[in-house]
């Protein structure tokens, strides 16, 4: 006899197969096609690199893109715990990536967007430890902002190819 937990994700597969779900990550799909179609602008500076670094490891090195996503990121940081000496030892890191993709040859913008998400790290009294800790915030953002770029690109690609 099926347990109950068991005879609910067999009908729920059903229900979600029959209302025309589709994977974003199928072989064969349009998205799978977006590989290597997207070249992202060079990046100018060392959180800029992180994400470009980030997005061709997911999407592939465009050789010849059909698509150029152009981009911006804004970081800030704010302190979240505060000792009695009025030291620091929490920040929390804001990252705001706009982006804009554009067809490759015609440079007309076919989609655009904002993304919001944060990271913290903790402040040490060694300032060598606090540094390591910021520069690891600031990538891990970076691979975050990213990661969600990517999926709102896959989840609009509909809009675009």
């Amino acid at each position: 006899m099926l347990s109950f937990d068991r005879r609910f994700f067999l009908f729920a597969g059903a229900a979600v197969a029959g209302c025309g779900f589709e994977p974003v990550y199928q072989s064969g799909n349009a998205t799978s096609g977006l590989r290597r179609d997207i070249g992202v602008r060079a990046p100018d500076t060392q959180l800029e690199f992180t994400f470009v670094e980030q997005m061709e490891s997911r999407l592939g090195q465009a050789t010849a893109p059909k698509y150029v996503l152009d981009y911006s990121i804004r970081t800030s940081e704010s302190g979240l715990a505060i000792r009695d000496a009025n030291d620091i030892t929490r920040y929390n890191v804001l990252g705001t990536l706009s982006y804009t993709l554009r067809d490759a040859q015609t440079r007309k913008p076919l989609i655009d967007g904002t993304i919001n998400t944060f990271t913290a790290y903790s402040a040490s009294e060694q300032p060598v430890a606090t540094l390591a800790a910021q520069r690891d915030a600031s990538d891990r953002l970076m691979v975050s902002l990213a990661d969600k770029a990517i999926s709102q690109l896959l989840v609009r690609s509909d809009e675009f190819t």
